[in-house]
């Protein structure tokens, strides 16, 4: 069983899904558009709750929220299952792929045994697409990937029936009704008026002051837990900035290339410059990034390395915090 399916590579999972998806249904939206619609960008802080033995700290709105606001803001349908028996779930998975539906599925990350080994983790929201099986396999697009892949039948329950935070449940969802026409302008607006609010909330551990928050608290994590936690907590930050399919810099460079694609489509000029700036603030995450990890690899040779790089962040939260008022002022 094969279904008709174009994969494109792209840089997170979620958008990449979304959008391969839409193409698939004749709707040609691009990444970047997806994930600025569907308000991904977005900083939350969450000591209270351990991802691989450190605070949780994620760049982008909870999963599967990109697609959902992206549906309701396209007047899009969406079908979206969740099950509690591996038995229903590739039933449901093996007759959409008979009805010539290719799926999108939420994963775990720790048993796809297609990805390098430093990448397996327990992380439990990744987004793939189902588009065909055989005896064995089940065929796999995976938007992270460079080509198309397998994972075998016993495989793909493991990760669909992931334990922990965010566990799938054997989560599967895909497009069920698209309109011939959709109206882009106002998605967009809608996605960017979101991202503002969200960005500058008033809440502790959200959007730009959750990013100072955490300026704070990096000063004290060698004191308070030791050079070894403190080391491994950066170390875990920096995973979920660079490395857990961001694009680099939190998403930055994503949401950049977004209002790229948005000052076209409203005829904005404002949005190209503040694209350009976003640009530039996606590479102070990534600056930060770099002497993060020279810290965690006891490469740093700077005495005062965790106060110089709460510094860096603190800087960062600043300049996202006029960015995020001057964003929103431009589409009022």
């Amino acid at each position: 069983m094969q279904v008709t399916f174009t994969h494109h590579q792209s840089a997170h999972c979620e958008n990449g899904v979304a959008s391969n998806l839409l193409k698939n249904n004749g709707l040609n939206i691009s990444e970047p558009m997806v994930f600025g619609i569907g308000s991904g960008l977005f900083f939350v802080y969450l000591p209270f709750i351990k991802v691989n033995y450190a605070p949780a700290i994620s760049y982008r709105t909870l999963p599967g929220q990109i697609f959902n606001k992206v549906a309701a803001r396209l007047n899009l349908k969406i079908k979206r299952q969740k099950f509690s028996s591996v038995v229903n779930a590739n039933k449901a998975l093996d007759e959409n792929l008979k009805n010539n539906i290719p799926t999108g599925l939420q994963v775990g990350v720790y048993n796809l045994s297609y990805f390098p080994d430093e990448y397996r983790f327990h992380f439990n929201a990744h987004n793939l697409v189902v588009y065909g099986k055989t005896d064995k396999d089940y065929l796999i697009s995976d938007p992270v990937m460079e080509t198309v892949t397998t994972l075998t039948h016993e495989e793909l329950d493991k990760v669909r029936f992931a334990k922990g935070a965010f566990a799938p449940r054997g989560q599967m969802y895909y497009p069920i009704q698209i309109p011939k026409d959709v109206d882009l302008k106002s998605a967009i607006i809608k996605g960017i008026k979101n991202t503002c609010r969200d960005m500058l909330a008033p809440m502790p551990i959200v959007g730009v002051r959750g990013i100072k928050f955490v300026s704070k608290q990096i000063r004290k994590w060698p004191i308070k837990h030791g050079t070894k936690k403190a080391n491994h907590y950066l170390a875990q930050m920096v995973r979920m900035q660079e490395e857990i399919g961001t694009g680099g810099g939190g998403f930055r460079f994503i949401y950049a290339a977004f209002l790229q694609e948005a000052s076209v489509i409203l005829g904005n000029e404002e949005l190209k410059e503040l694209s350009k700036e976003m640009t530039k603030i996606g590479d102070s995450w990534r600056d930060f990034a770099v002497e993060a990890s020279r810290i965690y690899k006891n490469r740093s040779a700077k005495e005062d390395a965790y106060n110089t790089i709460a510094d860096e962040l603190l800087d960062i939260a600043n300049r996202e915090e006029i960015f995020f008022k001057k964003l929103k002022k431009a589409i009022s």
